[in-house]
This record gives C-alpha cells, sequence and structure tokens, in this order.
C-alpha cells in the first residue's frame, strides 16, 4: 500500500477527473477482502455505499486492515483512510488524528457529500478498535 505523503504528491499534481481516476486506481490497490468477512459487524454505518472494515492483528503486533466496498470512488477513499494506519501499533492508529492527515485532499470539495458522509463513521471505527486492541 502506497504511503499518504506518495498519494498526497501525486494527488497535488492533479485536477478533477484525475484525480477520481487516482481514488478508484487506490480502491483497485486494496487487499482483496474475503466475502466472508462483509458482515453486518464489518459493514461500516452512515455510508452511502457499502463498506466494510475489518481489523487484523500482525504477529508483530501491529494493525492490518481489509476493507472493501462496493462503488469504485468509495473504496479508493477506503484506501485512502487506511494508508494512515496501515501496519502501524493499535496504540498509534488510536492516537492518529485521520481526519486531519486527510485535510491535505479536501475530500469534502472534491467529493459530493453522499461520497464523504461516511469517512467520519469509518474513523471512529478504526480508532476506537485500535484502541480496544491497544488496551
Amino acid at each position: 500500500m502506497r504511503t499518504l505523503d506518495d498519494i498526497r504528491e501525486e494527488y497535488e499534481f492533479l485536477e478533477g477527473d484525475e484525480r477520481y481516476r487516482l481514488l478508484i486506481e487506490l480502491g483497485r490497490e486494496l487487499e482483496e477482502m474475503p466475502d466472508a468477512l462483509k458482515t453486518d459487524a464489518t459493514k461500516v454505518r452512515g455510508c452511502s455505499a457499502s463498506v466494510w472494515v475489518y481489523p487484523t492483528r500482525r504477529d508483530n503486533g501491529r494493525l492490518h486492515f481489509l476493507a472493501d466496498s462496493n462503488a469504485a470512488i468509495t473504496k479508493g477513499i477506503v484506501a485512502l483512510v487506511l494508508s494512515a494506519v496501515q501496519d502501524r501499533a493499535a496504540a498509534e492508529v488510536a492516537q492518529t488524528d485521520i481526519a486531519a492527515a486527510l485535510e491535505p485532499f479536501d475530500l469534502r470539495n472534491q467529493l459530493s457529500s453522499n461520497r464523504t458522509q461516511g469517512v467520519p463513521n469509518m474513523i471512529a471505527l478504526i480508532r476506537e478498535t485500535a484502541a480496544r486492541l491497544a488496551n
């Protein structure tokens, strides 16, 4: 998975439809999430599209998230969110201000409100899960 800094550098050089294409590309790069994990328990509430996020813990104690969406741009947004926290220690993820990390992407002005309305819920789910696993 690309780092958030690498994505931001590329994103800043793009405009309009090119930014959409980058988000779609990021979504395609997400690790495959098995259908068996796409359950009501892993579904993020408040998203206009279906979004699932499933945390796993690596042997080194770092969190690794599997995620998917049934909408291409939304899946790209999911990938963007995950790039801020993927494979980091649970305590670090719990303390990360993901919303602030995403501010340079100006998603609210780049995408429709339908596309971004579930982002705060996804961030809350990731941070709450990380806080629970850190303890």
